[in-house]
């Protein structure tokens, strides 16, 4: 088939490599336009638009996908579908209509479940066993069209959202180029999804990713593991703001660590903070204007003392 690829982040370009060496034709690819990225604060492409151009593809940049000159071109190139990973904008009716076997898009859920803009977030938040990717047809309502094909994913204990939807990425890759070999040849029908077991996963934004040490300690594990790489689980120390990293649930706390919640211990080798629960122990911290650095050595240089809590 003539495909016209959607896609903006980095976990789009697996799917978008996986389709450059498939059966089928890459004629174009749509993504979001140029954006201020890293220190530098450069205007700077999406991955996916970087790797279109190397590979000499034409690359579409529209505002909006509903952007008159977008959708001519769009109907000149006349895709027989349309794949779509995380490509981060609405797409209207006038712009589903155009390729004769629709808009198929990738999404890191087992859907129903976790219909939104940060499924992989929320499964890690919510404490979720399994999750996995699903393809489906694009409809005007979030995330609800028919399904043509699904994969599973563990979730380990250790999982971080970056881990998990690396893995995701990389075996949705291989969903995505499977449901358009089937749509092609007849092979694949899609059914509509289960009126049971719906959920949402809205955007996780930096004011929703503030650890609570009231929380037990699994909870704060979760939200950390969730909010890691993005938007990042933070604190406060002393009034400045700390990003935290992974944390680990510690049940081996020595007499005298019966910790308040966010209040500190300090010990040779590891720094625990109280929670509703048992402790925690922090991995790698990051000051404001700092790099980031092991929980001890951020502890050596600031010297907490005692009783001292993160948070509020």
């Amino acid at each position: 088939m003539k495909l016209v690829f959607a896609g903006t982040p980095e976990v789009a370009v697996p799917t978008l490599k996986a389709l450059l060496d498939s059966r089928h034709e890459v004629a174009a690819v749509v993504t979001r336009p140029d954006a201020v990225a890293g220190r530098g604060r450069r205007v700077t492409p999406s991955p996916v638009a970087s790797v279109a151009e190397e590979a000499g593809l034409e690359v579409l940049k529209p505002a909006k996908a509903d952007d008159p000159e977008f959708l001519d071109r769009l109907r000149e190139i006349a895709p027989d579908c349309c794949p779509v990973v995380a490509y981060g904008a609405i797409l209207r009716q006038e712009a589903l209509d155009v390729p004769r076997n629709g808009w198929v898009n990738l999404h890191f859920s087992l859907l129903p479940a976790w219909r939104g803009a940060a499924p992989v977030q929320h499964a890690v938040l919510h404490g979720d066993d399994v999750t996995g990717a699903t393809t489906f047809e694009i409809v005007p309502e979030l995330d609800s069209g028919p399904v043509y094909g699904m994969l599973t994913e563990p979730i380990g204990p250790g999982d971080t959202s970056g881990d998990l939807l690396s893995r995701l990425a990389e075996a949705g890759s291989g969903l995505m180029t499977r449901t358009l070999d089937g749509i092609e040849d007849g092979s694949l029908e899609a059914r509509a999804q289960s009126a049971d077991g719906v959920s949402f996963a809205p955007k996780i934004n930096p004011e929703d990713a503030e650890v609570d040490f009231t929380a037990p300690a699994m909870r704060v594990d979760r939200l950390v593991r969730a909010c890691t790489p993005a938007p990042g689980a933070w604190t406060t120390f002393r009034g400045t703001r700390l990003k935290l990293g992974p944390v680990t649930p510690v049940t081996d706390v020595v007499a005298g660590h019966d910790l308040a919640a966010g209040e500190l211990a300090v010990e040779k080798k590891r720094v625990l903070v109280g929670t509703a629960t048992h402790p925690v122990k922090l991995g790698d911290v990051q000051a404001q204007g700092k790099k980031m650095m092991s929980a001890v050595d951020w502890a050596r240089g600031v010297r907490p003392e005692e009783r001292e809590r993160l948070g509020g």
